[in-house]
């Protein structure tokens, strides 16, 4: 039961930076932040019972009924957390969901948030595999693969776990590499604090895309924005 505990202790600290999205669509809805607080009493000690599993249920009630994806995927972050208690010992790929699904969830609400840009995503990513302790990580190897799926959710999930299998080895022996692209009309002043907050998660080294033609101003400007970091 302490190995379920730390997965819903998991679970929730990937969730709970996507509760903010949801209410900020829904304040009107308490269902996600009661299914965290459900996570949450189980993490904290209490026995397991109906509460996670109705909470995780009603969570995913208000993930159908919010207007914008945004919402659905901070409010299925919350479900998702609520559930982890329910992880089975079975070692089938679906349970996977029950031990990275609200660090997908949490990851796809707020690259969405930020005008569907994969960078964010990749932000959250990241800091979910650097806050799975070694208890979650032992945990997932017990497990296949998490499953292959043609979502935008099934391929962050891949990635998650992919990212937290590499969290088995010193972190500073990653060569960590992560594309981005410089949004047209962005000054190489901001393009170079977004490059310093990659940098602060760890990143090395950044490939920069352009969008539209690569002109002489635009590799100016990336020119302009490297000197700047």
């Amino acid at each position: 039961m302490d190995e379920l505990r730390a997965i819903a202790v998991y679970a929730v600290a990937c969730a709970e930076p996507a509760l903010v999205l949801f209410q900020k669509a829904r304040p009107d809805d308490p269902r996600p932040a009661a299914a965290l607080h459900a996570a949450r009493v189980f993490a904290e000690g209490a026995p397991r019972s109906r509460l996670q599993r109705t909470a995780a249920a009603d969570a995913d009630r208000a993930a159908r009924d919010a207007k914008t994806e945004v919402a659905r995927h901070a409010a299925s972050a919350a479900g998702d957390a609520a559930a982890a208690a329910y992880l089975h010992p079975l070692a089938k790929a679906t349970q996977v969901r029950h031990i990275l699904g609200s660090a997908a969830h949490a990851a796809r609400a707020a690259e969405l948030a930020r005008g569907d840009d994969p960078v964010v995503a990749e932000y959250v990513i990241t800091a979910a595999a650097k806050r799975a302790r070694p208890v979650v990580l032992d945990v997932l190897t017990r497990y296949p693969r998490a499953p292959k799926g043609r979502t935008r959710v099934a391929v962050l999930m891949e990635r998650v776990a992919g990212t937290c299998e590499k969290v088995g080895r010193a972190y500073e022996d990653i060569e960590k590499t992560l594309s981005t692209r410089m949004q047209p009309g962005e000054s190489p002043d901001a393009f170079a604090r977004r490059c310093s907050e990659i940098a602060a998660l760890g990143i090395g080294h950044i490939v920069v895309i352009v969008a539209g033609p690569c002109t002489d101003d635009a590799v100016a400007s990336v020119a302009a924005a490297a000197r700047r970091c």
